[in-house]
């Protein structure tokens, strides 16, 4: 994440009426170095944007950057306590998610549904908003700031579960988690931000292991609780415990959370700093330029993720992986509790115990993966002559994509012969480590090599989420039609058709691609 380091400005041509933006920004690998953003006619019916860069020369940037109030050089206490708040907030919304996922069979009990699609809808209906919600959230991040975001988010997502458990009916069900996942967005979007706000590059991935921590747990934790919640006292209870959690963690993160976006502390130290030049002009960081326009202004940063999606071919085949992946975890989800109560005679409350595999699979390679991409990357830079890359994730990817088809493989087959509950299990947890090994080396790249990290991470997202949303509604007739084994042997094709020749391609000819391309940094 690369942080703005000088005031906006717009540059309009009288003879062509073209318009230019200058977002500056300032990042460990380009200091002194700010972004041009140039909108060529006008900046909301035209798209083009051309990116260069320019020499700054603006002598505040060494005060800012050298200041204690820079969030990269707070206390490490500070810094952590961020960031284990962020990693609370980034755990709920995937349990809010998941934890529902045992109780499927008992909701469409509850409301006399027989149709397997709209059941599995009302479990991943959640991830269709998420599609959406982060292109919008995360670039008014880069406008306002992240804090309140997250705080406004964790307060309707308790307003919303209430409004789950007591729906009279199951398309007032769906709603409302359609409504929860809509404002349960912002953590997911903005935590790869807040790491970026708070580590440079070489300190980034022991701390993204802790953010991505959460997204990856939360999922394995719901069903385990929510399996015994859902066979104990009902499905209910299930949204009632999530509304209270919200609540807890309200009040543990609303006094205790600090703004970690360095544009609106900027502001903020700016205002403080007792110059009446300075306390003038503390927005001009943020924006929006006079000349711009507000509505101009929040069109371009809204833009943005889409722009980075479609743009990019790093980008977009990165996040294509990532989708197949993250669609495949949910996939299991979705069908985990009929595979394990159908086959194995699990009840309700320890089927949910099948999901921990996956959760054990994530923690060892949580731990594996931040020490092998620091030490990786490290290594790389050492020999570029302290000079880091983002392609220097990329060794940590290869490794992780050689792990998701030989767990998916484990898991069908296993399951398919029935053997015993163990070995099912087993090839979820190798699953769970190639995923997380795959999710970490990704999420360091991406913030790297762009500009507006939130932006970035939410544009990745929009394909995990899509796919999240959609293999649960057809995993149960692929099984049904090609067995566990088959339908898993296809989904690992896929990952290997994907997931492997790709990331050696990006080590061998990604810095080549990102020079060519003015969107890559």
């Amino acid at each position: 994440m690369s942080d703005f380091s000088d005031s906006n400005a717009v540059e309009k041509d009288p003879m062509t009426s073209d318009t230019t933006l200058v977002l500056p920004h300032l990042g460990e690998a380009e200091k002194g170095f700010q972004v041009r953003i140039e909108v060529v006619g006008d900046p909301i019916q035209d798209t083009e944007v051309q990116f260069s860069a320019e020499k700054e020369i603006d002598p505040e940037d060494d005060e800012w950057l050298g200041s204690p109030a820079h969030p990269r050089n707070w206390p490490a206490t500070k810094k952590w306590t961020n960031m284990a708040i962020v990693s609370f907030y980034t755990c709920l919304p995937p349990l809010t998610s998941s934890m529902m996922a045992p109780g499927l069979q008992q909701i469409g009990q509850h409301f006399h549904e027989t149709n397997p699609t709209i059941i599995a809808m009302s479990l991943s209906i959640i991830l269709l908003a998420w599609v959406f919600s982060p292109l919008i959230i995360a670039p008014l991040s880069e406008m306002y700031g992240r804090r309140w975001l997250y705080h406004i988010s964790n307060l309707l997502t308790l307003a919303f579960s209430l409004g789950c458990a007591f729906a009279p009916t199951m398309g007032s069900l769906i709603g409302f988690r359609f409504l929860s996942g809509i404002a349960s967005a912002a953590p997911l979007a903005l935590g790869g931000g807040s790491v970026a706000d708070l580590f440079a590059e070489q300190d980034r991935a022991s701390a993204m292991a802790i953010y991505i921590l959460g997204p990856l747990l939360g999922p394995v934790i719901g069903p385990v609780a929510g399996g015994f919640v859902v066979q104990t006292i009902g499905y209910k209870y299930v949204f009632i415990i999530i509304a209270a959690i919200s609540g807890v963690l309200a009040v543990l993160s609303i006094p205790f959370m600090d703004e970690t976006y360095a544009p609106v502390v900027r502001m903020k130290y700016d205002i403080a700093s007792g110059d009446p030049e300075k306390a003038r002009n503390a927005r001009r960081h943020l924006g929006p330029d006079v000349e711009l326009g507000r509505w101009k202004f929040l069109w371009v940063n809204l833009s943005r993720p889409v722009i980075l999606l479609t743009h990019s071919f790093i980008c977009f085949i990165l996040n294509l992986y990532m989708a197949l992946v993250c669609g495949i975890y949910f996939l299991m989800f979705a069908t985990f509790s009929e595979l394990f109560t159908h086959t194995y005679g699990f009840d309700i409350g320890t089927s949910g115990l099948a999901y921990l595999g996956l959760g054990i699979g994530s923690i060892i390679a949580s731990v594996f993966g931040a020490r092998s991409s620091d030490k990786i990357y490290a290594y790389y830079r050492a020999k570029n002559n302290g000079v880091g890359k983002p392609e220097m994730r990329i060794p940590v990817l290869i490794i992780g994509s050689l792990f998701v088809p030989v767990g998916l493989l484990w898991y069908g087959w296993s399951a398919d012969a029935k053997i015993h509950w163990i070995m099912p299990i087993i090839g979820t947890a190798i699953y769970g480590s190639g995923l997380m090994t795959c999710f970490l080396p990704v999420t360091l790249y991406l913030i790297d090599a762009f500009t507006y990290a939130a932006s970035v991470t939410s544009a990745a997202t929009v394909f995990r989420n899509m796919l999240g949303f959609t293999f649960p509604l057809f995993g149960s007739q692929m099984y049904k039609v090609l067995g566990v084994g088959g339908g898993n042997s296809l989904l690992a094709a896929l990952a290997v058709v994907i997931g492997i020749p790709f990331p050696v391609w990006i080590w061998y000819k990604g810095e080549e691609l990102r020079s060519r391309n003015p969107l890559n940094r």
